[in-house]
């Protein structure tokens, strides 16, 4: 079981870990309990809850009892009993189901929608009947008071089948060349429809009438959306008489009421991709949305996400089990995901033995994976000496980043730095003192870090005080915020003045600065004579203030410019720094010694490489040609025949020199055998 959180919301994963094959036997699998501590730990709420290879629909009867999934492959559902915690049966399809729908309360009717347009019946025993539709289809409905199933599609009509009769109705005529969701209101019953134009119909099964028509399409276009095509409708869920929540296959999810034809907000998921499913959460008035990678829950009245989970794999259905915290999912892989929120509601009666578990985990957490490891970054690795273990197993990386182990980053540390300890200790000692001084009766004054930053603040807060007034609000103080205490604490956010950006990005602060520092003297020699009121230094006149801004504004160029002037000076001056100290040190000459084998060859060589490999490769060819080195011919069929000559090793150079050299010997030592002649052949040489 994983534990993850996110904006303070506790997500239990029962699914995580490792499952086990279903041919090992028992004793295998006790075994293999013992051995890891992994499998002994996991948890398997409902046993075998899984499918061959994929899962694509996932839906709870109406009493909760059933648990009832349809997948790959072979084509199959699989029914599971939450009162046993098992799989109660398996059916085998001829092929796979787009969808399907359970009539009854319990598992005894269904109705599946299969690929190749069939619709197939299926009672308590097993099959019942199979029928066919004119198109194919992508999604249906059942409407309770007339026994109708409406089915929508590749077509622009709803076909209607009534189970009482026993045989097909007239089909509704719509204006969309093609439907892909559609659902029934559980009050009114107003049955809605999505076309592939981003556009909802609603029409009234009484009357076979169409009663509205939203343009989704159009609403879910925000000045903050970023959409390549036609938004089409992806899919549709009503809450109660007047919601209706539409998602769209580029990623928004539009919350409307039935009475308006403007959504009452817009919800982007920002990853383009289509919303599967959509599901209300009625005790925390919460939507929970989910496309293929994402699932989100956030609040229908202000859009404020609540929290969201992202699966390991893709998302093809999710189901919220009634008046409970327990989520469910069909990825894209053989195991069905379980999510347990204790925040949306308790644990199903028939596994309470969650809630106990969760509490005990939250009175006794444990350490997470990271609390064992330590991220730093490159920098980091190069103040500790590290860098050379860039590459190895000891750090793992990650974003800008390396995890490295906690225990090997103290090590490090503590050899780079051994008086840390000390120093920590001393800052820690000062700041309980500061803190026992804090409690005193003291004087109103400026903070030891950044004082000029700090009055800058101060002289901001008196002159919009006017304002605050006239806007009766009470805005916060950056002094007195918790969150920047730190930058008037600790010495390592001290602003640099004198750095070339600083300079550059406020070249006025030095004479703006003039009054603070007069202020500041004045302040400090208050605080020096402990007076009990603290006098305020005089200002000058607002009309002074106001030539001198005027006077900023018209010299800022020019102290731009002489700011740039006193950084090049800087810069000029550091340099004949340097050159004086090269001038001083003496270099002293450093001997190479040449590898056993190989010739000394001159410099020289190395540049005719470089300005070789500088020119192009029509050039170096006709080089080659030049030496010999490369012979291009034409052939007799018309194409081109290129001859080379590979250059020679070293060693291959020795070689032939010592064969031509030991040819040369057996030449000088050879004798000629022109004075034996034979007998027979009357004077004829022996050969």
């Amino acid at each position: 079981m994983q534990v993850s959180s996110l904006n303070e919301v506790k997500i239990y994963s029962l699914s995580a870990g490792r499952s086990l094959p279903e041919w090992l036997s028992d004793r295998k699998k006790r075994a293999l309990q013992k051995k890891d501590v992994d499998i002994r730990r996991r948890i398997e709420l409902i046993q075998d809850f899984e499918m061959p290879t994929v899962c694509t629909k996932i839906k709870v009867s109406r009493d909760g009892q059933y648990i009832m999934a349809v997948g790959t492959y072979k084509p199959r559902i699989r029914c599971f009993d939450t009162y046993q915690l098992s799989q109660k049966f398996e059916r085998c399809l001829d092929s796979e189901v787009v969808t399907f729908e359970i009539l009854s309360d319990d598992y005894s009717k269904i109705v599946f929608l299969q690929c190749g347009r069939f619709v197939e019946f299926h009672s308590q025993h097993g099959h019942y009947y199979r029928t066919r539709i004119p198109k194919f289809g992508r999604d249906f409905s059942y409407h309770y008071p007339s026994c109708d199933l409406y089915f929508v599609g590749a077509s622009s009509e709803v076909y209607r089948l009534n189970l009482e009769q026993g045989r097909f109705l007239n089909s509704l005529q719509t204006d969309a060349s093609e439907s892909n969701v559609c659902d029934i209101n559980p009050v009114h019953f107003l049955f809605a429809m999505g076309t592939a134009e981003g556009k909802v119909e609603c029409w009234d099964p009484r009357t076979r009438n169409r009663v509205g028509l939203l343009d989704c399409a159009l609403s879910s276009v925000t000045a903050d959306t970023e959409i390549d095509g036609l938004p089409s409708i992806s899919a549709l869920k009503f809450d109660g008489a007047l919601n209706m929540a539409v998602g769209t296959s580029t990623g928004q999810v539009l919350l409307y009421d039935l009475r308006s034809s403007n959504p009452l907000i817009v919800k982007d998921h920002h990853y383009g991709l289509p919303i599967k499913s959509i599901q209300f959460q009625h005790q925390l008035d919460l939507i929970i949305s989910a496309d293929s990678r994402i699932i989100k829950m956030w609040n229908k009245d202000t859009g404020k996400i609540f929290t969201s989970m992202e699966p390991e794999y893709d998302i093809n259905d999710v189901c919220l089990y009634p008046d409970s915290g327990m989520l469910m999912t069909a990825n894209e892989a053989p195991k069905m995901n379980i999510y347990y929120i204790p925040v949306l509601g308790p644990a199903p009666k028939w596994c309470s033995f969650l809630d106990n578990l969760t509490e005990e985990l939250e009175e006794n957490p444990e350490s997470t994976v990271y609390d064992d490891y330590k991220f730093v970054t490159r920098k980091d690795l190069e103040n500790l000496g590290l860098a050379h273990l860039i590459g190895s197993s000891l750090l793992r990386a990650y974003m800008h980043g390396f995890f490295m182990d906690i225990r090997l980053y103290h090590k490090a540390k503590m050899m780079a730095n051994p008086f840390a300890y000390e120093e920590y200790r001393r800052e820690k000692i000062r700041q309980k003192i500061e803190e026992t001084r804090a409690q005193r009766v003291q004087l109103k004054k400026l903070p030891k870090v950044n004082k000029e930053l700090a009055l800058k603040l101060i002289e901001e807060e008196e002159e919009q005080q006017v304002t605050r007034k006239r806007k009766q609000k009470n805005l916060s103080s950056l002094l007195k915020d918790d969150r920047f205490k730190v930058m008037f604490e600790n010495p390592d956010f001290q602003v640099d003045e004198q750095s070339e950006e600083f300079r550059l990005l406020n070249p006025l602060v030095s004479k703006i600065s003039e009054k603070r520092k007069r202020k500041l003297k004045i302040l400090e020699e208050l605080e020096a004579q402990e007076q009990e009121e603290e006098e305020e230094p005089e200002g000058k006149a607002s009309d002074a203030e106001s030539s001198e801004s005027s006077d900023d504004e018209k010299g800022w160029v020019e102290e731009v410019r002489k700011q740039r002037r006193l950084l090049r000076q800087e810069e000029k001056v550091k340099r004949q720094e340097r050159f004086k100290e090269d001038q001083q040190t003496l270099l002293k000459p450093q001997f190479f010694e040449i590898k056993e084998g190989e010739e000394f060859r001159s410099f020289k060589d190395s540049a005719k490489k470089q300005k070789l490999m500088k020119k192009t490769l029509g050039d170096r060819l006709k080089l080659e040609e030049k030496l010999g080195i490369l012979n291009v011919s034409d052939t007799t069929v018309g194409s081109k025949q290129a001859t080379f000559k590979l250059k020679k090793s070293e060693h291959q150079k020795k070689q032939q020199e010592a064969e031509k050299q030991h040819r040369q010997e057996r030449k000088t030592l050879r004798r000629s055998a022109s004075h034996l002649k034979s007998k027979r052949g009357r004077g004829r040489l022996f050969h």
